[in-house]
């Protein structure tokens, strides 16, 4: 995997039909969270979403995976060495910490840290924090040994260090505070209050706190804690920072957790990428009436600029808005779902948020009538529903194994893809018909005209139904969805909540059409937006329901 571009070796698609061009490059990173330095001189990155770690060569750019997703391991937050070389592992959604031994054997140190996110090494001595409210900051023993707590009441800890004056410092993400207690114990003393939107916080070489912002403007607070207290801010341009590492020049590495990739940041504010940013799925995908193409990307909603367009081919970050992963365009407006529970209307123009619904389980798709009501595929209980002008919600059909996303056609019938099935179905008079079947695992949905596009993650294709004589066909073959070929499924997949907070959210490869005709699928196996144009129409049509 060393040297790898993105997340599959390549992204051929193969097609009579259709040729494919990416609106932005494959990112090598499914999000950046902690990082670190380890003994051979690369810096490790934790990414939560992957479920996995890999090895970043300053130098060169060049990511191998070191902690694939294939083992104990199921959502690493952040990460640090110890003096013989092992790494720890915070687990953040088991409330896991892990020892990675250097001959790469594992160990569980704990699984009595709820949502363990911050976590240093202090010589030979290990300490984690919570990422929850009231949250507890903790001694652990690799060698056994109960945890001892330091202190709790920590409003969402994340990213800690030791400081040049032997005590540990924290953020409180919610009241906006950094913090420090000796590693001994104590009475936990605010060292900085009101600073922007604290995730980490970490010191130079020099002794100077650097406080990383989680927010869109990559905000960096540099605070001279042991000499005149001034503070001053750098402000990076990298949305969503998550972490930081200072290597031995006292070079300043930074992580994303909304696009991933790892970035140089210089003291002036100007930053090099060492790793491209991108996307961290992408999951919905939808275009709107000026053409402008939206992506649902976990953490936020995102732009990818296609370089044709006379753009960059860099993605833009509309809003941070966790977690959105269904999208579709209405008018002026975008409605999103969360896997999380909500369905929300979120206007570009004005950056106004409405929310529609709360306490759904897990909707995902999403259409729009043309009377404005919205209809919501509900995976979590096997529903699809509708939610009108007045945010009422109303059962469409219900006893479906696992709905994904929903589409209508011209005369406004709803049809549902359902992944477990492999079924694409139309529902008449609230009762599920199948329309396709054998379609492996189908996710994504599309019209146009009368036929019917869908994305099939188990086999990497795309199908189409004709709503007309309900025969299928592969349009086209190895798409960039799902996992990456060679690559081992995960062992578990994370639960969706951690102690009441949001885990990790299934994965969902959208599909949408544009107005000239072309389709825009969610390659969520390599990080890009990628546009299918119809060239040639040469295709092989097979039975109706004939499995693949």
């Amino acid at each position: 995997m060393t040297g790898r571009s993105g997340r599959y070796e390549a992204s051929g698609v193969r097609s009579t039909r259709w040729q494919a061009r990416r609106l932005n490059s494959p990112n090598p990173l499914w999000g950046s969270n902690g990082v670190a330095f380890g003994p051979d001189g690369r810096l490790y990155v934790a990414q939560f979403l992957a479920g996995q770690i890999s090895a970043v060569d300053p130098a060169t750019g060049d990511v191998e995976v070191v902690v694939p997703p294939d083992g104990p391991v199921q959502s690493p937050d952040d990460l640090a060495f110890g003096t013989d070389g092992s790494m720890y592992i915070a687990d953040l959604v088991p409330g896991r910490v892990w020892r990675r031994s250097p001959d790469g054997g594992y160990g569980l140190v704990s699984d009595e840290v709820k949502v363990p996110n911050g976590i240093t090494c202090v010589g030979d001595r290990l300490f984690v924090n919570e990422m929850r409210m009231n949250g507890r900051l903790l001694e652990l023993f690799p060698e056994g040994g109960d945890p001892v707590v330091l202190t709790d009441g920590l409003a969402l800890g994340n990213a800690m260090q030791l400081g040049p004056d032997g005590c540990l410092y924290y953020p409180h993400m919610v009241s906006r505070q950094v913090w420090r207690i000796p590693p001994d114990g104590g009475v936990p003393e605010v060292v900085a209050e009101d600073v922007h939107d604290p995730v980490a916080v970490r010191f130079d070489q020099g002794g100077v706190l650097h406080v990383l912002s989680r927010g869109p403007e990559g905000i960096v607070t540099r605070v001279d804690l042991h000499g005149t207290g001034s503070r001053s801010l750098v402000t990076s341009g990298v949305t969503g920072l998550d972490n930081a590492a200072f290597d031995a020049e006292n070079r300043m590495f930074v992580s994303s957790f909304a696009s991933g990739g790892i970035t140089e940041l210089h003291p002036d504010g100007r930053t090099r990428p060492v790793v491209p940013r991108g996307l961290d799925g992408p999951y919905g995908v939808t275009i709107d009436i000026g053409g402008t193409v939206y992506a649902a990307d976990h953490y936020r909603v995102a732009r990818p600029e296609e370089p044709d367009s006379g753009a960059s081919g860099d993605v833009t970050t509309e809003i941070l808005q966790p977690f959105v992963h269904g999208i579709t365009a209405d008018g002026e407006v975008l409605q999103t779902t969360s896997q999380f529970g909500t369905v929300q209307t979120y206007d570009p123009a004005t950056g106004a948020t409405r929310t529609r619904a709360t306490g759904l389980n897990q909707p995902l798709g999403i259409t729009v009538r043309p009377d404005g009501t919205l209809v919501v595929a509900e995976t979590g209980a096997g529903r699809v529903i509708a939610i009108d002008e007045a945010d009422t919600v109303t059962v469409l059909a219900e006893g479906l194994d696992h709905p994904v996303d929903v589409t209508l056609d011209a005369d406004g019938r709803c049809y549902v893809s359902d992944d477990r099935r492999g079924a694409v179905l139309r529902i008449d008079d609230g009762e599920p018909v199948p329309v396709a079947d054998g379609l492996g695992a189908p996710q994504g949905l599309a019209v146009h005209g009368d036929e019917l596009f869908t994305v099939d993650t188990a086999n990497r294709r795309l199908w189409s139904v004709s709503l007309t004589t309900g025969g299928t066909r592969v349009e086209a073959e190895d798409l960039a969805v799902g996992i990456p070929p060679g690559d081992t499924p995960p062992r578990q997949a994370p639960a969706l909540f951690a102690h009441g907070l949001p885990g990790v959210a299934p994965r969902f490869a959208g599909l949408t059409t544009a107005p000239d005709g072309s389709l825009l699928l969610s390659s969520n196996g390599e990080g890009t937006v990628v546009r299918l144009v119809s060239g040639a129409d040469r295709h092989v049509t097979r039975p109706r329901g004939l499995r693949s």
